[in-house]
């Protein structure tokens, strides 16, 4: 090989290497939602059991850090596998906390429970955009995140089903 064909060689598989580096990870408006709002599920959840003392908020809360934990790691897996990157989740629990900060303690199952129906009405509304997204093959786990969606759902309304029974049985003072 001469030494223009060599460096042409070099150039191009720099090119290539530098293009694949930058389309590496790719990021995803609903992944960066979800997990956010996942995390944040959990985050509040694991508040309230230690700071209520009612039964039912105890149930709840149990019930959502289940539920969301195993949505976060199928999700997690889904854009691991799609090379889409995750928000960093050092960075999404402190976002959570200071959130949670907003909620007073004299009140906080009334505050809890108002939170859990509001989350989960926006958390609904993101999910079934997602679900109602006309997919191509083009669009990295397009087709899986919509399903992941969709299969999702059930869940989540059946959660604001049981946050809404919660804020009924916990009116704010």
């Amino acid at each position: 090989m001469d030494g223009f064909t060599l460096r042409h060689l070099a150039l191009a598989v720099a090119l290539s290497s530098s293009m694949g580096a930058a389309f590496a990870a790719t990021s995803n408006s609903f992944v960066d939602n979800a997990a956010a709002g996942g995390i944040a599920e959990v985050e509040t959840s694991k508040l309230a059991l230690e700071k209520s003392s009612s039964a039912d908020v105890k149930t709840f809360a149990n019930m959502m850090i289940n539920d969301h934990s195993k949505a976060n790691d199928e999700l997690a897996a889904l854009a691991k596998k799609h090379d889409i990157k995750v928000p960093d989740s050092t960075t999404l629990v402190k976002q959570a906390k200071e959130k949670i900060l907003n909620m007073r303690d004299e009140s906080f199952d009334a505050a809890y429970a108002n939170n859990q129906v509001k989350a989960h009405e926006e958390t609904i509304a993101l999910f079934k955009k997602e679900a109602d997204t006309v997919t191509d093959d083009k669009t990295p786990g397009g087709t899986e995140l919509k399903g992941f969606a969709q299969q999702m759902l059930p869940a989540l309304e059946k959660h604001l089903d049981a946050a809404k029974a919660l804020q009924a049985a916990h009116p704010g003072k």
